[in-house]
């Protein structure tokens, strides 16, 4: 007879990670709205594979792919600048914290737990933006494309958030929206649980070590809480 099957205790955290654009805010929704604007004044109508493709990658590995997919004679600093103006052009009308961001953010507080930002994004444009939510004090660590060598998927970033942190990888749970994201979180040893939304819902999350369907998703909220599963 085979022995029953044993649950797995939960893992202790010690500290939470999130990624910022798609998983705090909905800011997916308007790149790709200002992203078919810079394409469309341009003569082109993006697919859905080329937004996937830029999804979780830093700001210029980004464009410099949508220069190669779309076969654009501008310069990664051209589209850099006429993108971001039309971003903050729609920005106040479309920007939304994530169901459920303020809910989790309070359970964390609750327990004492350090937190972290680790984006592919530019320091200043996540301030900005955490800045408009009342956001840049509730994190101990602020983490962006300037602080790290290597984009996601390369583990560098959440290697350095743990150390920021003080934790082992092991203990911090990281929450990611996009396959570039979790597969950093996974291979900097995180307990990375993935939160897709509408734009990533298509990506493949097998590094995960669970998908939840929100921010308050009850895996993630025992995890923060330290109960059981």
């Amino acid at each position: 007879m085979s022995p029953p099957d044993v649950e797995k205790p939960s893992p202790r955290i010690r500290a939470v990670v999130f990624d910022f654009d798609g998983l705090m805010v909905n800011t997916e929704e308007v790149f790709q709205l200002s992203g078919t604007e810079l394409l469309r004044r341009r003569g082109k109508e993006p697919t859905p594979a080329v937004f996937r493709g830029m999804m979780g990658r830093r700001s210029h590995e980004a464009l410099a792919f949508l220069i190669e997919v779309m076969r654009l004679d501008d310069t990664v600093e051209q589209l850099q600048t006429e993108s971001m103006e039309i971003f903050y052009a729609m920005l106040d009308d479309i920007l939304q914290p994530m169901p459920g961001l303020f809910e989790l953010l309070a359970a964390i507080e609750r327990r004492g737990l350090p937190k972290a930002v680790a984006t592919s994004s530019e320091r200043s444009y996540l301030e900005n933006l955490l800045g408009r939510l009342d956001l840049l004090n509730r994190f101990d660590a602020l983490l962006t494309a300037e602080d790290v060598t290597h984009g996601k998927p390369h583990p560098e970033i959440y290697l350095t958030a743990a150390q920021r942190l003080g934790v082992q990888p092991a203990e911090m749970l990281v929450l990611e929206d996009s396959e570039m994201g979790t597969k950093a979180g996974a291979a900097a040893g995180a307990h990375i649980i993935s939160v897709p939304h509408e734009h990533s819902a298509h990506f493949t999350f097998h590094e995960a070590k669970g998908v939840a369907t929100s921010l308050i998703d009850p895996m993630i909220l025992r995890l923060v809480e330290g109960t059981p599963a």
